[in-house]
């Protein structure tokens, strides 16, 4: 069984701020968060790794999912929800997610966010995978996500004289502080500790105490080769949460996207994906040698859950010896005009002329790479973890909601509906004396950091082992190979300072390793899991897989 460092190898904070609740993130989660707790606490901390508005929220293309159409229903959103996530979802989380949604995207647009409008003057809805009504709200075409972060950095921009909330910028959080533990056996939150790089009072590493901590981090994408997440997104959230001591679950569902745009095989990290939305208007997928397959798959073609479109797009790879299929939006082009595709997804349009091209004309070339993770943080449908005074939301959190995968563009939602319910409940538990600030206490055991060398051969297991397509060999070899780098840093054999890129690579490597022991422990395929050596579902599994970090840093699965 793999076994990890409990917390980071950094310098002694140098300096000490404190409030009320610290704010990990300022992705769509992060700054509802932030924002929901500023008018009910006296005082917010929020903390991002980059700037302000370099959450993974811009880089959503697609939309945001709510039963906003008179003929549509919450029902109906649960039941394609539910559908999705192949038969993990939470029930209680998902209808919590339907029915808060609408409220909650209408809250977003009196915040400012501008969607696109059909020709009454409403929000446009379209289509997506999985869904079977119009319940997809965009913005720009395809820029919902950079639009929602802009109305939401603007409503932050415009109290940042406010004194009851401090933004840090350009930090990475290393380590979520824990003070002794208390008689229910568990360790509480008190803080965090951060590296700050760039000019100002607050460089270097620092610690912020607080009664509560809400992790809003993103996803996992730099845990493989090739994801269509920012260089940002190393994990760190789930990382930090294992060393302090918190559940984390469905680790193994891991969502390929079947359409981002195929570089060659050297192509690695950040890639552009092509929205589902396109598939929604009509696009269709050819291999190689043009025949259409989806329909043969399955009843929605096309708009299949996008596990099922993934693993037929690799199937299809495999037998005709190619290593990516084709995006055809031709017949969008003849049958609205060649001005439609430009109109409709501009940014796609963009980084497809920037690669040389013109899809009015040609195919595009595709194949499935990293998208998101329905996995995280087990959390309840308040955002709360089982670290009392830790909190997740967004894509770091895992609510129930997606179960074993994701339908699209249920992702925004999420965090919009679950970071206003984790504020309000933590500002409830302020007020009435359940949070309160502990004394932090050093875990045991020797801290740990792994080479940013080895970041590159960390992708590389990462992607042969729990990628797309898994079995036990490679799950066992990904261990082996893991336990092996996490060997040869703690031997000195590397070179490894204390800064932002070995960091990184050490959540990145914890990441890799829980997940890599998650899926090895689920003997089935369902949803984002693909085992081969396993390819049914079994019924036996409908059940969650759990990851803790025990007291001596061993990976406990359950």
């Amino acid at each position: 069984m793999a076994r990890l460092h409990r917390r980071l190898r950094a310098p002694q904070p140098g300096w000490t701020t404190s409030a009320d609740v610290v704010v990990v993130g300022s992705g769509i989660a992060g700054l509802t968060a932030a924002l929901e707790l500023r008018t009910r606490v006296p005082r917010v901390l929020l903390v991002t790794k980059g700037a302000l508005s370099s959450g993974s929220t811009v880089w959503a293309q697609g939309g945001i999912a709510a039963a906003l159409d008179p003929t549509d229903s919450p029902a109906a959103h649960l039941a394609d929800t539910l559908a999705a996530g192949g038969g993990l979802c939470d029930p209680r989380a998902v209808e919590i997610l339907v029915t808060e949604g609408p409220a909650r995207v209408r809250e977003l647009v009196a915040r400012g966010a501008v969607f696109d409008t059909d020709s009454g003057g409403g929000i446009a809805l379209g289509r997506e995978g999985g869904h079977h009504a119009d319940r997809i709200a965009h913005a720009g075409g395809d820029a919902t996500g950079a639009e929602i972060s802009r109305a939401l950095v603007a409503q932050l921009e415009a109290v940042r004289t406010d004194p009851g909330i401090e933004v840090i910028e350009n930090a990475l959080v290393l380590d979520v502080l824990t003070g002794a533990v208390g008689p229910d056996g568990r360790a509480p939150a008190c803080g965090v500790t951060l590296h700050v790089r760039g000019a100002g009072s607050r460089d270097g590493v620092g610690a912020a105490l607080a009664p509560a901590v809400v992790l809003a981090t993103g996803g996992i994408g730099q845990v493989f080769r090739s994801s269509t997440n920012p260089p940002a997104a190393t994990g760190d959230g789930i990382a930090a949460a294992l060393r302090a001591g918190a559940s984390v679950g469905d680790l193994e569902f891991v969502q390929f996207h079947p359409t981002v745009l195929w570089l060659g095989s050297g192509a690695k990290g950040q890639l552009p994906l092509i929205s589902e939305a396109v598939r929604g208007e009509g696009a269709v997928l050819l291999d190689e040698l043009g025949t259409r397959f989806m329909p043969a798959v399955h009843p929605m073609a096309e708009l299949a859950p996008r596990d099922v479109v993934a693993h037929a797009i690799v199937r299809q790879m495999a037998a005709t010896g190619s290593d990516h299929v084709l995006l055809d939006a031709r017949g969008l082009a003849a049958a609205r005009g060649r001005e439609f595709l430009a109109r409709r997804f501009p940014t796609i349009t963009a980084r497809l002329l920037d690669a040389g091209i013109d899809w009015t004309e040609e195919p595009v070339p595709v194949a499935p790479a990293q998208h998101y993770h329905s996995g995280g943080v087990v959390t309840d449908v308040d955002g709360r973890s089982d670290v009392p005074g830790l909190y997740a939301v967004g894509e770091v959190a895992c609510t129930g909601v997606h179960g074993a995968n994701r339908l699209a563009s249920n992702s925004l939602l999420e965090g919009l509906v679950f970071a206003t319910r984790a504020a309000r409940d933590i500002a409830a538990r302020l007020a009435d004396g359940q949070l309160s600030q502990h004394e932090p206490v050093e875990r045991p055991g020797e801290p740990g950091l792994v080479p940013a060398a080895a970041r590159s051969r960390i992708q590389a297991i990462a992607t042969a082992g729990p990628g797309v397509i898994r079995d036990e060999r490679g799950l066992l070899g990904a261990r082996t190979h893991l336990a092996a780098v996490l060997d040869a840093a703690d031997e000195g054999g590397v070179v490894a300072e204390p800064q932002l890129a070995e960091w990184e690579t050490t959540n990145v490597h914890q990441v890799a390793s829980a997940l890599t022991e998650a899926a090895l422990r689920r003997t089935e395929s369902r949803g984002g899991h693909f085992r081969s050596d396993f390819p049914a579902v079994d019924p036996a599994w409908e059940r969650r897989v759990v990851v803790r970090l025990g007291d001596g840093g061993d990976l406990v699965v359950s």
